[in-house]
């Protein structure tokens, strides 16, 4: 079974760094397009960034409020998937969530508006940023 775990979440003050990790596990993340989403308080679910599966093309997509700022990558040899973020602002607090893609779907294309695709999820980990 799929599995997928979160962890660098902390408190951070704006215009600093932090990187997220995705643990994978029962399968190789190779298979999947791996996403992450952010979902701050009072506010819907929304995706961040996304990376194509390594057996595609293994491009990665970006929603708006990131582009420039974040950059997700892989590490295929730990079966983890990384959220570089950089000049973090305080509109970026939120717990940060990543999701695999369902099977067979090896692309991230319209990961943003699509979010039911991703149907294994993580429990999530907790970015503050503020001064």
């Amino acid at each position: 079974q799929l599995q997928l775990e979160e962890s660098g979440g902390a408190s951070v003050h704006p215009g600093g760094s932090l990187t997220l990790s995705c643990a994978v596990s029962g399968y190789s993340s190779d298979y999947y397009a791996i996403g992450w989403f952010r979902q701050a308080p009072g506010k819907e679910r929304e995706g961040v960034a996304c990376v194509n599966s390594q057996f595609s093309d293994n491009i990665a997509l970006y929603g708006d409020p990131v582009k420039g700022r974040f950059t997700i990558s892989r590490d295929n040899n730990k079966n983890t998937v990384y959220l570089q973020m950089d000049s973090l602002k305080p509109e970026d607090t939120a717990v940060y969530y990543c999701a695999a893609r369902r099977a067979g779907y090896y692309y991230c294309a319209g990961f943003v508006t699509t979010i039911e695709d991703f149907d294994t999820w993580g429990q999530g980990t907790l970015v503050n940023v503020s001064s």
